[in-house]
């Protein structure tokens, strides 16, 4: 099947599903199906980004700027998933918990504002990797307009790229809580500390990398940069350190392997 045809196919279904509550979240996949969404029914659809401590600030507003870009119609909505012990605890189904809450909210949203259908960003992919959130997917009765039209990652990025979006090169942003072990429970100053460390370590100029929370004693940050940026580590590494310190870090961890 080609690109066009997959298009069509997506664009088909949520025409089908119009009017359309779409999980949005800034990232590469549900910004795609938003654009879609936008172009195949208008203002027939509507994007809702879930807001938690687990949102870093600068995401959320990346996230309403690429809406406003794309001419999408985006609600803040605030999930309440800090309240469930289930995730706090962080067991490895973390995110099952997260996105029963988002569905649960977005279900409250549809049926009181008169939506067919919710939709999220789920690409073909996905079907090879474990995904709890998917599982809530399915019981909340929330449809992948990308998945079912065989979009992969690669596919979703090739068609973001022709419609111009800003977000067809962008990494992959998964939320605070995923640089928490599982079993290290997630707590809102956790989340915090992990903003202020990676918002340093951005503004030193590094664009793919991770601080992992390490609850210790000591409290550690564990940094792991992208392979293609681990040269700059060298002369970086002083200022690191000093900077994930004074963020709140007890001690820094610099991962020679990297992140992949």
């Amino acid at each position: 099947m080609t690109l066009g045809e997959k298009i069509r196919k997506a664009e088909d279904l949520i025409v089908s599903r119009a009017p359309l509550l779409i999980a949005y979240s800034g990232g590469v996949d549900s910004t795609c199906l938003l654009a879609l969404a936008v172009r195949a029914v208008g203002d027939k659809a509507l994007g809702a980004i879930a807001d938690s401590p687990s949102l870093p600030r600068a995401a959320l507003r990346q996230a309403l700027a690429v809406a406003a870009q794309i001419g999408a119609r985006v609600e803040v909505v605030r999930t309440m998933e800090f309240e469930n012990e289930d995730y706090l605890a962080n067991p490895p189904n973390r995110c099952y918990f997260c996105k029963a809450e988002l569905f649960t909210c977005l279900e409250g949203v549809a049926r009181n504002r008169g939506f067919a259908a919710i939709a999220y960003g789920e690409n073909a992919d996905d079907l090879s990797d474990l995904r709890p959130g998917s599982r809530a997917a399915a019981e909340f009765h929330v449809i992948a307009p990308l998945k079912a039209a065989g979009m992969t990652k690669a596919d979703v990025r090739e068609i973001s790229r022709h419609l111009g979006l800003p977000t067809h090169d962008a990494p992959a942003q998964p939320c605070l809580s995923s640089r928490i072990p599982h079993g290290t429970r997630v707590t809102t100053d956790a989340l915090a500390l992990i903003e202020r460390g990676e918002k340093f370590v951005r503004s030193l100029g590094f664009q793919i990398f991770r601080v992992r929370f390490l609850a210790g004693p000591p409290l550690t940050a564990k940094l792991q940069v992208a392979p293609a940026e681990m040269e700059k580590l060298a002369d970086a590494a002083p200022l690191l350190e000093a900077g994930l310190k004074e963020a709140g870090f007890s001690a820094v961890m610099i991962d020679p392997d990297g992140y992949r």
